[in-house]
């Protein structure tokens, strides 16, 4: 088995993202931040929509929801905040579920935190997440609704995935979490990949997605406890350096 994933850039500094099962020609999008833009890549590729998969219920991800239900007839698969934008999912899903795109098969991961009920979809077969919010390139999501240790934890479900899985995050911030990288955290390897980072975006070309392995290597977020040895819960540890990269104005 095997699936097809293509990447798009829509709004301000989302990411869609279309996958198609490559044996049945089933595609879903995850999450739906721009109606158009996701219509218009399905017409380029000759696609359909079978299933949209919401990781939240933040506009920028479930806002293009109804519209797609209308136009494609596909089926809405997310967490039951999703229904804070106007319209249930047709299938609810939390952690351990599983949904089946033909013959792939997403594992639900409730990864709590950016919201409460924040969840991440893993075709472990394939090797790929799609975190939305919970982790970025360099990054994590702010904590709109949850707390530094459901945030914690969330993460180290993620981090606890194999190295190689490649991790398909919903936003362009990594430049940005970059400089606050750099600012709590001296690691030869962030450098290095700090400078590729920047000569990338002055190439325009984009930086996600990333690996489990990249980022355990050199996010600050999955480093707390080791950039903050002065406090020993890791949580707490995790927290102090979200509290920085919310003050941070670098």
């Amino acid at each position: 088995m095997s699936i097809t994933v293509h990447q798009f850039p829509c709004l301000s500094d989302n990411y869609g993202f279309l996958v198609r099962d490559d044996a049945t020609g089933k595609t879903a999008c995850i999450d739906t931040p721009d109606a158009d833009a996701i219509l218009a890549e399905l017409a380029k590729l000759g696609w359909s929509l079978d299933m949209v998969l919401n990781t939240h219920w933040h506009p920028d991800h479930a806002g293009g929801n109804a519209r797609l239900k209308a136009e494609t007839g596909c089926t809405v698969v997310g967490p039951a905040e999703v229904e804070r934008i106007g319209t249930a999912p047709d299938r609810v899903v939390d952690e351990g579920d599983s949904v089946a795109l033909g013959e792939t098969t997403f594992v639900v991961i409730n990864t709590g935190g950016h919201t409460l009920g924040h969840i991440a979809f893993y075709d472990a077969a394939d090797g790929a997440a799609f975190v939305g919010d919970t982790l970025f390139a360099l990054g994590c999501g702010r904590l709109f609704e949850g707390t530094p240790q459901q945030m914690w934890t969330s993460l180290q479900k993620l981090a606890a995935l194999p190295d190689a899985v490649t991790v398909y995050c919903a936003h362009e911030y990594t430049a940005s979490n970059a400089r606050f990288a750099l600012s709590v955290d001296a690691d030869p390897g962030l450098k290095a990949r700090t400078d590729a980072i920047f000569a990338a975006r002055e190439r325009g070309e984009w930086t996600v997605p990333t690996t489990i392995g990249l980022e355990k290597a050199t996010n600050p977020f999955l480093r707390a406890p080791l950039l903050r040895p002065d406090i020993a819960d890791p949580a707490e540890a995790f927290g102090a350096v979200r509290a920085a990269k919310d003050s941070f104005h670098g």
